[in-house]
């Protein structure tokens, strides 16, 4: 028998799918709708309005199989709880680049990451290169552009 793998996640990440679910529960009589006025126009096979509804229909279902597995295996954590001295899932990351210029990074799930916003997944490179690393520690990253360098400088669980 295989173990379930659990998709650790932030709180905010969690009730963001749950949202994302929700809204596209509510979307799918919209879309059988939109099958059955579609059907009604006759000749299936020439019917651009069918093929359309029938293919985000597909799209619903599928993102909605996809959302209810993730949250069915959701690990929620909450980074307000966890200490230590080691950059884990939840860490808020304080890195020095090769400039010393301060970078600040959040390990998130795969789901809640967005570069942009400073949260980047454990599972990306620079995130797989710091999980398990102390403050003081230099880290070096091989990414699309290049090789990059940082000093872990803070570890902080807010």
């Amino acid at each position: 028998m295989m173990a379930v793998e659990k998709v650790p996640m932030l709180a905010e990440g969690h009730a963001k799918m749950e949202a994302e679910l929700r809204a596209l529960k509510l979307e799918r009589p919209i879309i059988v709708d939109a099958i059955e006025t579609a059907r009604a126009h006759g000749d299936l096979s020439e019917n651009a309005e069918y093929h359309a509804a029938k293919e985000r229909q597909g799209q619903v279902e599928a993102t909605i199989g996809d959302l209810e597995d993730k949250l069915s295996r959701a690990q929620v954590i909450d980074p307000k709880t966890l200490s230590g001295d080691k950059a884990v899932f939840g860490a808020t990351l304080t890195l020095l680049d090769e400039d010393d210029k301060p970078v600040k990074y959040q390990l998130v799930g795969q789901a809640e990451a967005d570069a942009k916003a400073g949260k980047i997944s454990y599972n990306s490179p620079i995130g797989r290169a710091l999980i398990g690393r102390s403050v003081g520690e230099e880290i070096e990253v091989t990414v699309p552009s290049g090789d990059k360098y940082f000093l872990l400088d803070k570890i902080e669980f807010i």
